[in-house]
């Protein structure tokens, strides 16, 4: 589903260059859960930008489901994502002036779903996360937990082959945390999408199918978190 082939993306800082990946290759299937790992800097949120299609490479392609993805225009780039990716990320990024189910609609609306439909879909994608009554929350009053469930939802609703979650866990305590991991395995996989996972959790990188690390800008597989395959 995924082929990321040699890619390449530097940053100037200063009079510096900063190569942040250098030839990086990797192949996703569709269902199969990946977790990215790496150093603070390495390169992982940059890697997930620019397979969602809101950076550019420098150099390399990136292949999804037969379109290559990195030769799109801006314009185009923003349409593939908005029907074909969902990205839950660390921050949550819920919209305060809307409640629950509003927030997971405007996915809907933004793809040309509205009215009653929009609505059951939304309620429907809250009810598997398990916030099916709290519709019409304002989502400034729920945990942190609750508040991922809620993008987790929102990511999802649409139907995304492709789902990528940055820190997904990173603001949310031990037990919230240990309750995201499976319900986004779970979720992913009854759609057969693809599930790439930038993350600095062992736990949740543990969960993944396969985990590769960056390292000095390129992908290496590694069959368990400490040894290198």
């Amino acid at each position: 589903m995924l082929r990321i082939g040699d890619l390449s993306r530097s940053f100037r800082e200063g009079q510096r260059v900063h190569r942040v990946l250098d030839h990086a290759n990797a192949q996703i299937a569709a269902g199969e859960v990946v977790a990215i790992i790496g150093r603070s800097g390495s390169g992982k949120s940059t890697l997930l930008n620019l397979v969602s299609g809101i950076d550019r490479p420098d150099g390399g392609t990136i292949e999804f489901a037969g379109r290559m993805i990195s030769a799109l225009g801006e314009p185009e780039r923003t349409l593939f994502r908005r029907k074909h990716v969902g990205f839950v990320y660390q921050l949550f990024n819920l919209l305060p002036t809307l409640d629950v189910e509003e927030n997971v609609r405007l996915v809907l609306e933004l793809n040309g779903v509205h009215g009653a439909a929009a609505r059951e879909r939304s309620r429907a994608a809250l009810a598997e996360v398990g916030l099916g009554d709290r519709l019409h929350s304002a989502v400034d009053v729920l945990s942190g937990g609750e508040q991922q469930r809620v993008a987790i939802a929102r990511a999802l609703v649409h139907e995304p082959a492709l789902l990528l979650a940055d820190e997904p866990t990173g603001n949310l305590d031990q037990d919230s945390a240990r309750e995201i991991v499976p319900l986004l395995r779970a979720l992913a996989q009854r759609r057969s999408a693809a599930l790439l996972i930038a993350t600095h959790d062992p736990g949740l990188a543990r969960s993944a199918d396969r985990v590769l690390e960056l390292i000095d800008g390129r992908l290496q597989t590694r069959a368990a978190l400490g040894a290198p395959s």
